[in-house]
């Protein structure tokens, strides 16, 4: 939907009026049901031409371009196929930019952050879920005779949730600003960073049909996304074969990878599984992390052995700070015997660490890895 700054786009110049430059054939010549289904989605008819949009908002050709580029839209050049909600989107948030609550920059940000989020989600649902419902549920019907009325009626029920959940997204996140120790914590923070990944996955991509390969990514994606979650975690993106997951403590974080390792070695269609997580300072933006602590993470994660945690020195640090797990099994047991003579109860760890050999990790120098495992008896 985007256009160059000088208000031509490479569907053809405007005309002196703002009017479309370009023959308007193409309009025509497109899918009446697409045409049906855009207008029901959208809740308006096209009115507008990008320039007629930003001039109707209030807005320069230039700043509009840049929401509509941030949003992800397609150039369409001078077409007529903008509506009043276009117009809306453009007049909020330019008047968030005028009222000084955001800057023009974070502004962007905020269209480009909803943009991608949701063209990821949008083709998920028609992919996945809307193509498999507009199967013809009779012989004879056309997917075309059951698109519309499928449509009309999900419409609603997904927009409602789709509401509900981003609240709830956004009151966890909120929570978590609010609870941080300083200003700066809100954007460099300390968290554990995980990443999961599949071995062997680029040999089952030559094996495996298209169809079975994407049943096991999705199963993948599906079961850590689940237990991530369940177990206080954050999934902060998937790819495929590995997923990132972040965690506010190194407790957090080395149970849901264990649990990750317990759960794929028990699902016989599943490659096995490596999994390395590093502790330290990590930059957030626009739900993604970035730095040191998430390129270690990483790098751990290709020299972790198969079906094994593999954790930073700092990691390590904070579990043996906050009683997670003994620096050594001689400290588990002195501490065993010290508690028994107070007649105290003695600590319970939930994880054991085992040094490995120093490496060099090309980009981050020499590194002191460490296996992490639950103790003996742990229940898992």
């Amino acid at each position: 939907m985007t256009v160059d700054d000088t208000g031509s786009g490479t569907g053809g110049p405007l005309a002196p009026d703002g009017e479309p430059g370009r023959d308007a054939q193409a309009e025509s010549d497109e899918n009446p049901l697409a045409l049906r289904l855009e207008q029901l989605i959208l809740g308006a008819e096209r009115r507008y031409t990008p320039f007629q949009a930003a001039r109707s908002a209030g807005v320069s050709m230039e700043l509009a371009s840049r929401f509509w580029r941030a949003m992800g839209f397609a150039d369409i050049g001078q077409a007529k196929a903008l509506t009043e909600a276009d117009v809306l989107a453009l007049r909020r948030l330019a008047g968030l930019v005028e009222a000084g609550l955001l800057s023009e920059a974070m502004a962007v940000q905020v269209a480009r952050s909803t943009g991608q989020t949701t063209a990821r989600l949008a083709e998920w649902q028609i992919d996945s879920f809307l193509e498999g419902l507009t199967e013809p549920p009779e012989p004879g019907m056309t997917r075309t005779e059951v698109t519309y009325p499928l449509v009309e009626l999900l419409l609603p029920e997904l927009e409602e949730f789709l509401v509900y959940v981003w609240r709830r997204q956004l009151a966890a996140s909120t929570g978590r600003v609010v609870q941080a120790a300083d200003d700066e914590e809100m954007v460099d923070r300390r968290l554990a960073v995980g990443f999961a990944d599949l071995v062997g996955f680029t040999r089952l991509t030559r094996r495996l049909e298209e169809e079975e390969l994407g049943e096991l990514v999705e199963a993948f994606e599906t079961t850590a996304a689940d237990l991530v979650a369940a177990h206080g975690g954050r999934l902060i993106k998937t790819l495929g074969d590995e997923v990132l997951y972040v965690a506010d403590d190194a407790g957090t974080a080395g149970e849901i990878a264990l649990r990750l390792i317990e759960t794929m070695a028990h699902d016989e269609t599943m490659p096995e599984l490596r999994v390395g997580i590093a502790f330290g300072t990590v930059t957030t933006r626009m739900g993604d992390v970035f730095g040191t602590t998430v390129n270690l993470a990483s790098r751990l994660t290709s020299i972790a052995p198969r079906d094994a945690v593999l954790v930073d020195g700092a990691f390590a640090e904070e579990l043996i700070r906050t009683a997670e797990a003994p620096a050594s099994e001689a400290e588990a047991a002195e501490a065993v015997t010290t508690a028994e003579k107070e007649g105290e109860e003695p600590p319970s760890y939930r994880f054991a660490l085992q040094p490995m050999w120093q490496r060099p990790v090309r980009g981050l120098g020499v590194i002191e890895p460490w296996l992490l495992a639950r103790r003996d008896g742990t229940p898992s």
